[in-house]
């Protein structure tokens, strides 16, 4: 499975952004996603995923403030960032599992994409 992230891009305090993963090479639908994030001179960090029947969890940090979604039809999962703030600066990445529960194992993980809030 190949999964790449867009939408990664420099934006100030407060501002909203969305990110996008198109997957390819493996049935979305039958998968759990997730994105995962990690700041300079930090570990990865879960911040939201979705189970293959629509279930979400997010991090204490983004909850409220992000939405994560998918669009099995077009191999597409999306997360939408509202009210960014500095600490959110952090490469992210698109993960796929390999159950349809996200309690499972990680199968796959994008290259990342960047994104500052800096004013």
């Amino acid at each position: 499975v190949q999964l790449v992230e867009s939408g990664g891009d420099l934006v100030q305090p407060g501002e909203s952004l969305k990110l996008s993963c198109a997957a390819s090479g493996s049935a979305l639908h039958i998968h759990a996603m997730g994105w995962y994030r990690q700041a300079p001179g930090e570990q990865r960090e879960l911040v939201a995923r979705i189970s293959a029947s629509g279930s979400t969890d997010y991090s204490d940090s983004v909850k409220g403030r992000f939405a994560i979604s998918r669009d099995n039809a077009k191999s597409m999962l999306y997360l939408q960032m509202s009210d960014l703030r500095p600490e959110d600066t952090a490469v992210y990445y698109c993960v796929q599992y390999y159950s349809a529960s996200f309690s499972g194992q990680i199968e796959s993980w994008g290259q990342g994409a960047q994104v500052t809030v800096s004013s």
